[in-house]
């Protein structure tokens, strides 16, 4: 053994890489394979924050809040078996909206595995297809060159998760320590080079454009590209569109800001997809939500796709011209060959539409004046009262529509939502990992009653963390989504969506969380004031109307100008 290196065990090994990769907060849940771990946890307990949640998925979810709200990589630490198939859920999570988490799972000793030995699952055979790369670590020696590698991959290019499973053999086998930095991995190539041409040739469509529309994804908050994606707009007056993840890129009151693309997106920018001559995509992959038919969608309209993964181009919809590179520097050169413009005729034809949804589907959502509460309304009070400062977490189904449309946004990285999965339970945890993340700054998770009660178990993570999560359930007894596609398209035949709902007040209570009832609209102004002005978490309950819709919404298979306003 040389002088200058320790003689360690694998799992202080996997501290101090750890330690090395700068991780200061972990989310995890200990068991029998990952026990040597977490034994040597314990005394790196001043430098790594490890929070306890109540199940692994928490785990994983509150590890992409703190990705997502941090910029960082997500770390979270489980046990082998049913702890490590309970993280499948955040990982497939992360993998479809492209956020940088590593799960360090135990594993059975290698002498064992093979044998169906207790808890011994194949998570690397299970979590390849969902991850950028899962990797079982055999021996302490190669603990450092993992954990380095791991977060390199997690991280670059187009992030997304990376599983470690770590055989227990290898936790307790001893190797001589030294610390790994890694930045190239052979026939990884996480940003493409760019071809001189395509930008040429962008900024020639660009320039000769009449209708152009820029459609933003979650990629400009990847690549921290939203200065440039200001500059470049503002260039060249063309109007945007924002993905349900892209939507805090760009202030909300931006007078380019058209609103949200997708089902249940702002009509102008819908409608004018179709008509728009020039459609330029910017770090979005063409999900479904916002295509809808591909048949009919943009067919008037040359495209240009901006996108760091090759895979992502021409997979749903053809494009004209692929510029392929990190959308920070690529937006740039673009940038820098694009000729000042004005568009103020094309700029002009979205306001009838923004005005038309206006008086038909978002006063009476935000100003009802009789009836019951309405998610909306409750969404822009609680917006009005953070002075749409506050970082938005949401569930998953109406609440999340409903949260992401009425929400405002003035800085960036304030929208945190399980996008291409459709989560629930995403909420919850994912506000926890959030206000790990942040200082200062108010995080705000809206919740169904479904989604809220597939993860209520992580109130007490709250309770022993008092992690200052400000929870707003939007309580309609029903599992709303799934009750509007029911109303809608299937004869009003509501099979097993009313739901028989507990009291939430007393959960809270009994977590130790101040929680207040909203039954009717003239309470709702003093809770959202009670639940800001309390140290802390707070859980507020709106009774919302239990049958009310998401509008506009466009229904399935049908074109992204063919929005119902009403129904």
């Amino acid at each position: 053994m040389s002088n200058n290196k320790e003689l360690v065990t694998g799992a202080e090994g996997l501290m101090r890489s750890l330690e090395h990769q700068g991780v200061k907060t972990l989310f995890g849940y200990p068991g029998g394979s990952i026990m040597p771990v977490y034994d040597a946890l314990y005394d790196h307990r001043h430098i790594l924050q490890h929070i306890l949640v109540r199940h692994e998925q928490g785990a994983t979810h509150a590890a992409q809040g703190f990705a997502r709200a941090s910029g960082k990589v997500g770390v979270c630490l489980v046990t082998s078996g049913p702890g490590a198939t309970n993280t499948i859920t955040g990982i497939a999570d992360a993998m479809i909206d492209s956020t940088a988490i590593v799960v360090i799972a135990g594993q059975v000793g290698t002498s064992f595995l093979g044998s169906d030995a207790f808890q011994e699952v194949d998570l690397v055979g299970i979590t390849q297809p969902i991850s950028k790369w899962s990797y079982q670590i055999r021996r302490a020696e190669d603990v450092p060159w993992a954990v380095a590698r791991a977060f390199y991959i997690a991280a670059s290019g187009r992030p997304g998760p990376v599983v470690l499973d770590f055989a227990k053999n290898a936790q307790v086998e001893k190797f001589e320590y030294e610390p790994v930095s890694l930045d190239f991995v052979r026939s990884y190539i996480p940003v493409p080079d760019t071809d001189p041409m395509s930008i040429i040739m962008a900024a020639d469509l660009i320039n000769k454009a009449k209708r152009p529309l820029v459609l933003v994804g979650h990629g400009v908050e990847l690549g921290n590209a939203q200065e440039e994606l200001l500059a470049f707009i503002e260039k060249a007056d063309m109007p945007i569109g924002c993905t349900l993840l892209g939507l805090s890129d760009i202030p909300s009151d931006h007078y380019l800001n058209m609103g949200m693309l997708g089902m249940h997106g702002n009509l102008a920018p819908n409608v004018k997809t179709n008509e728009c001559d020039l459609l330029i995509a910017v770090g979005m992959r063409f999900d479904d939500r916002v295509t809808g038919n591909l048949e009919t969608y943009a067919k008037q309209a040359k495209i240009i796709h901006f996108d760091i993964d090759p895979a992502e181009v021409n997979k749903n919809v053809k494009v004209d011209i692929t510029v392929l590179g990190d959308c920070k520097q690529t937006l740039r050169s673009v940038t820098e060959m694009i000729l000042p413009n004005k568009h103020k005729e094309w700029i002009a034809s979205f306001k009838p539409y923004a005005e038309e949804e206006s008086i038909k589907v978002i006063e009476p959502e935000i100003h009802p004046t009789d009836g019951p509460l309405k998610m909306g309304e409750v969404v822009r009070a609680v917006s009005e009262a953070t002075r749409h400062e506050a970082i938005l977490v949401t569930d998953v189904g109406q609440n999340q529509m409903m949260a992401a449309r009425y929400f405002k946004y003035t800085h960036t990285r304030s929208i945190i939502t399980s996008g291409g999965l459709g989560t629930m339970g995403f909420g919850l945890p994912a506000a926890i990992g959030a206000t790990f993340a942040v200082c200062g700054r108010t995080v705000c998770v809206f919740m169904g009653d479904g989604g809220f009660q597939m993860n209520l178990q992580e109130l007490g993570t709250i309770m022993e963390q008092k992690s200052p999560v400000k929870m707003i359930l939007l309580n309609n007894n029903f599992l709303g989504n799934v009750r509007q596609w029911q109303a809608m398209f299937f004869n009003g035949r509501y099979s097993f969506t009313p739901m028989l709902n507990p009291d939430y007040i007393k959960i809270a209570e009994a977590y130790g969380i101040p929680a207040r009832r909203v039954l009717e609209r003239k309470e709702l102004s003093s809770a959202i004031e009670e639940m800001l002005s309390t140290e802390g978490a707070f859980l507020l309950e709106a009774c919302v109307i239990e049958e009310g819709k998401v509008l506009p919404m466009t229904p399935p298979g049908s074109s992204v100008n063919e929005m119902l306003l009403d129904c």
